[in-house]
Parts: structure tokens; sequence; C-alpha cells
């Protein structure tokens, strides 16, 4: 089963910020969305996840599917745990048993285990994306929309970051749209990047990656040869 953009027309105003865009995401793949600042990836999320609709423009396939949000911020709830916070998403859908067997599933995953009892204030802010992503896995979503959930950290922790990532997701490989304004981490992630012009933003080209995760890094040749037509779709990315 195919999740698929057609077409898809967005304005707020006076300011076109999506024109044209069309994707296509089929089950269990991982796509990322590369583009520049404010050319519309955030905007694109909304709309897949109903905030607001498309002005034109049709979305097919993600009827009655469950998302899982994972943001720039943690948004974790302060007065509340690590434990806690995974659980506050679960609890209306899963038995307290359940709910344990998985907390202390993903908490292990991502590091916090002898974490898990801190509250958000005690954590550093590795520490807390890392629960948010624990969040956004525990949670038995169809669908993952990730909006530059690395940005603004280290190179170490955000290679820490993305290995733990990588880690969950090849768990159960749930479909996911990733927004990024950087390459490497479109690189290393997407198996299909949509790489995106200035706003309003337009599909300038897609790249796929067959290259398996545990195998990618920044010097493999492929990979090199992947980042090269990139960086000739950005620098040559006006509207053809």
């Amino acid at each position: 089963m195919a999740f698929i953009l057609s077409n898809i027309h967005k304005r707020f105003g006076d300011l076109y910020v999506l024109k044209e865009l069309s994707m296509s995401l089929e089950e269990h793949q991982l796509i990322c969305i590369l583009g520049p600042s404010g050319c519309g990836k955030t905007t694109l999320l909304n709309i897949i996840s109903g905030v607001f609709p498309p002005d034109q423009g049709e979305i097919s396939g993600f009827e009655d599917k469950s998302i899982s949000y994972l943001f720039q911020e943690t948004r974790l709830l302060r007065w509340k745990t690590v434990e806690e916070n995974i659980d506050f998403v679960l609890k209306d859908r899963l038995s307290k048993s359940q709910r344990t067997e998985i907390i202390a599933r993903y908490v292990d995953m991502v590091g916090l285990r002898d974490f898990k009892n801190y509250y958000p204030d005690k954590l550093s802010g590795g520490m807390k994306q890392r629960a948010a992503i624990a969040r956004a896995f525990a949670y038995p979503a169809d669908i993952l929309l990730m909006d530059e959930p690395f940005k603004g950290l280290d190179l170490q922790l955000k290679t820490a970051l993305m290995q733990a990532f990588i880690s969950l997701w090849l768990m159960d490989k749930r479909s996911a749209f990733f927004v990024t304004h950087d390459i490497d981490e479109a690189l290393l992630l997407g198996e299909k990047i949509y790489v995106l012009t200035e706003r309003p933003g337009v599909v300038k080209g897609i790249i796929s990656i067959d290259i398996p995760h545990k195998e990618r890094n920044l010097h493999n040749e492929n990979i090199l040869r992947i980042e090269q037509e990139i960086y000739k779709l950005i620098t040559n990315s006006g509207r053809e």
C-alpha cells in the first residue's frame, strides 16, 4: 500500500508555500524530504497529519492511519518522568502489563534504562531527545512524521541519536517521512530522498538509495556519488 500526495498546493495569504508537489511513500519505507529552511517542509507534514488541508491536490492512503509525530523540540511533559511520558501516549490503548513491557524495551534501546525515573529538567538535551524518540516509536502508529528532530545538535550527539533512531526503525520498519535540511542526515537515513526547491517548495529531484543502513557511512563510494547528485540538484535549483 502506498501513501500518495498528488499536485499539492498551499498558500497562506499572499505567501505561496507549496506548489505542484507530488510524492509517494511505500508501506514500511523511510523517505527524507530535503530542502532549505522555509521551503514548506513542516507545512507538508501538517497537511499529511491533517492539521490543515491543501488548497489544491489530493492525498490518499492516509485514511484511518494513526500518526506519531517527532518534533524539533522534545515536547516532553515536564511533570512526568521519562517512563511516564511514554506511558502517557499508551495508556488509552494498551493494558498495564503491555505498557510496562513496551516502555522497558524502548527505554533500553535508547540507552535510558538508568534514567527512566528522571524528570525532563534533570536530563541533558540529548537524553531528552532520546526520550522523545522512544515515545514516538512506542506509540503504535502506522506512520512516523519527523520534523528535523536532530536540528542544532553537535555532530557527536547527532550521530548517536541517528544510530538509536535507525536501530528502532529497523526493528519494525514503520512508514516514515523524515524532514531535514541536512544532506548527511538524508544520505544516512533515507531510502528515497525528495529534494525540494526554495519556497514555494517544488520537488526538484528524487533519489533512491538501495544501500542497507548498517553499511552506510559518509565515506562510502556510492554515498559520495549520491551526495554529488544532490549537490547538483541544489546548485541547479531553479524551476525548469
